[in-house]
Parts: structure tokens; C-alpha cells; sequence
């Protein structure tokens, strides 16, 4: 797709001088069992929002808006923010770092101390609009949870960019048959098409990490199915990985009962009961799951 030019303002976005004044105003020490390393670099910022498609239109869920640097170059352009900060000191400082850096785009922000694993939809405005995008440098230790946990609640999401680890990026968007094809790969695609987005260098954050990260772009898609099909698909998913060695009739055998019932399942849904669960996409599990419901 082709992403919307937006106009930043430039005295709006934060630079490293800026972030150690407002972590040394709070006493902050990055917390690394929080996932605490925040963007630096002004051109990492405009790129996100460049490639998030973000406009005056959209209520955007921001998901560990740490000190601010995302936050000030979402509300630059136009749109409404909701802030989810499990951090208190972050999440208290974040309305006085827009207020002063971007005092006419104040009202654009509401910000929500919380664990965003925790979060509910009824915890978010919809005023003046529904929740559409998630746009957020997600806490590595948690960012494949948290992706889909936003995505089975906030069902008016319709698309976002997350920045994860590269080593998960690439899980998430992996193909059957790939050495790294699994767990998340399919219960991210129950929701949603994703796509790499581009390559974040450490060096633009602070402190800088031990790993690169990755823009994973994604697309909801059309729902599949009720709540009871997706828990039966993951719980599946799960089992199928869980041995992943061995084929679905070894693999299933505890779920199902044994080797012989699972062989059973897995041909009825019109699959080769040596499978393994990497050669699988996202409908196999859902036509397996089927499958299922009169066991």
C-alpha cells in the first residue's frame, strides 16, 4: 500500500538530550525486565508514522509510550492517542512531555495506567471515534502476548505497525514449511496479514539493546470465526507445536486421545496424518478444528 506523506513538526520530536533530561527529571532507570529502551532518533519516528499511514482521522492505541518520542509524532498528525503505560512515573510525566513540547495537539492525548495484558476495550474512549490502529514499540519480553491479546479486544482495530524484535518479527510473519514457522506465526494469522515493514538499528534507541528490531505491518482480516472455533484452533496449534518433530498423529495423540483418534481427525479434515504442524497454514488448523465440535 502506499503511505500517506504526513507533516511532522520538528521542534516536536524528541532528541537524546531531551530523553535524559525528562528520565533524569523522574529519577528514571531503564528497566530492562520491562523492556524500557526508547527511541532517540527523530528519522526512526517519522518513518514509523510514515509507514503507520497515520492522519487526522485515526484514534490510535499506543501500547508503552515510555517518554514520549512515538507520542509526539503520532498527535503531530492529528490524530487522537490513547496511551497504555504500565510504568507510573512514565505514565503521570507523559501529558506534562506533550503539553510542553506539543501544547497545541494536549487535547489529543488520553493516557491509561495499565498492563495493556490486562486491558479491556470498555477501558479505552471511543470518543471521538473508536479505536482504529495500534501504532507501538511493543516490550520485547511480552510483544507476541500483547499483539494478540489487542488484537481478540479491540475488535475496530484495523491495522497497525509494531516494532518488535527482528527474531520475532520474522516469526510472526514466517510461511508453512519455515524453519521458523510456528505458534505465533498462526495465531497472529487467525487475525490479521502481517508484513515486514523495514529493519530498526539499536543504535536508535536508548539504552540500546542487544538485539536489532523490526516494523511488523499488519491488515485485520475478515473475522473467521466465533470465539469457540479460534480457542480450539490455538489450543491445536499449541499441541501441534508442542512436539514439533513429530508428525500430527504422534503430536495430536494426547489431545485427541490417541495416536488412532487423532489419525481419524486429522483425515476427516482432509490432512495426511504424517504432517508435521510447520507444513500447516491457518485454514488446516481451522478445518481440523472443525472437526472438533462433535468429538
Amino acid at each position: 500500500m502506499r503511505a500517506r506523506e504526513v507533516q511532522l513538526s520538528e521542534p516536536a520530536l524528541l532528541r537524546p538530550p531531551q530523553i535524559r533530561e525528562l528520565a533524569d527529571a523522574i529519577g528514571l532507570r531503564p528497566s530492562k525486565g520491562r523492556g524500557q529502551n526508547f527511541i532517540v532518533d527523530p528519522n526512526s519516528i517519522r518513518r514509523i508514522v510514515r509507514i503507520a499511514e497515520c492522519g487526522n482521522t485515526d484514534h490510535i492505541v499506543e501500547i508503552g509510550p515510555g517518554l514520549g518520542s512515538l507520542t509526539l509524532g503520532l498527535v503531530a498528525t492529528g490524530a487522537h492517542v490513547t496511551a497504555i503505560e504500565i510504568d507510573a512515573a512514565l505514565a503521570n510525566q507523559l501529558p506534562e512531555t506533550i503539553a510542553q513540547y506539543a501544547p497545541d495537539q494536549k487535547h489529543q492525548l488520553h493516557v491509561i495506567h495499565a498492563d495493556a495484558m490486562h486491558l479491556a476495550a470498555t477501558d479505552v474512549p471511543v470518543s471521538p471515534a473508536a479505536p482504529n490502529k495500534l501504532v507501538a514499540n511493543l516490550p520485547y519480553n511480552v510483544s507476541v502476548p500483547v499483539l494478540l491479546h489487542i488484537l481478540e479486544t479491540f475488535k475496530t482495530i484495523e491495522s497497525g505497525l509494531v516494532m518488535v524484535q527482528s527474531e520475532v518479527a520474522h516469526r510472526l510473519v514466517a510461511e508453512p514449511g519455515s524453519r521458523i514457522y510456528g505458534v505465533p506465526s498462526l495465531k497472529a494469522r487467525w487475525y490479521a496479514d502481517s508484513v515486514l515493514a523495514g529493519d530498526v538499528s539499536r543504535t536508535v534507541f536508548w539504552p540500546a539493546p542487544n538485539v536489532d528490531s523490526s516494523l511488523v505491518s499488519w491488515r485485520r482480516r475478515q473475522e473467521r470465526g466465533p470465539a469457540a472455533l479460534r480457542e480450539r484452533v490455538f489450543a491445536l496449534v499449541d499441541a501441534a507445536f508442542a512436539q514439533r518433530r513429530k508428525g500430527l498423529r504422534a503430536a495430536l495423540a494426547s489431545y485427541f486421545g490417541s495416536a488412532g483418534a487423532a489419525e481419524r481427525r486429522l483425515s476427516s479434515a482432509g490432512i495426511e496424518p504424517g504432517t508435521r504442524g510447520e507444513q500447516l497454514g491457518i485454514d488446516d488448523f481451522i478445518a481440523l478444528a472443525r472437526t472438533v465440535a462433535d468429538r
